[in-house]
């Protein structure tokens, strides 16, 4: 089994050094601004970020026509709609009217049927009052 010994502080100042030299190193191998092959890809990277602009606006475009889109068939829906419901509405008014005018022409019936009914009974209590002198069948008689 290996045994786990300790850095001294001379191994680890070395380390440290080692490291601050790499990175100088890579900092000092970077091109300079106007090397062709950094001015390449920055040229690279604004054609994308252009083409990128281009496709939000038109995504953008899109949703929009899609949103008014939508919006002229809900109004549509809605007025469809909303002339349905007076269609229905006038329906069941018209409905209503030929279920009073038929109630009506009923509740007429009824009552003249009564007054016929009235004026009969009332045409045979006359009739018996005319026959005033003549005795009811059953009281005996002449």
């Amino acid at each position: 089994m290996a045994i786990y010994r300790e850095k001294d502080i001379f191994e680890r100042r070395g380390a440290a050094n080692e490291a601050k030299r790499a990175m100088l190193e890579k900092f000092k191998a970077k091109p300079a601004a106007d090397d062709p092959a950094v001015l390449a890809r920055q040229a690279e990277r604004k054609a994308i970020l252009e083409a990128r602009a281009i496709r939000e606006a038109e995504r953008e475009k899109q949703k929009q026509e899609r949103l008014a889109r939508e919006a002229k068939e809900r109004a549509e829906r809605e007025a469809a709609a909303e002339a349905a419901r007076l269609a229905a509405e006038e329906a069941a008014q018209a409905e209503a009217k030929q279920r009073e005018a038929e109630e009506n022409e009923r509740i007429a019936r009824l009552l003249a049927d009564e007054a016929e009914r009235k004026a009969k009974r009332d045409a045979r209590y006359a009739a018996r009052k005319s026959r005033v002198g003549r005795v009811p069948p059953g009281f005996g008689g002449k």
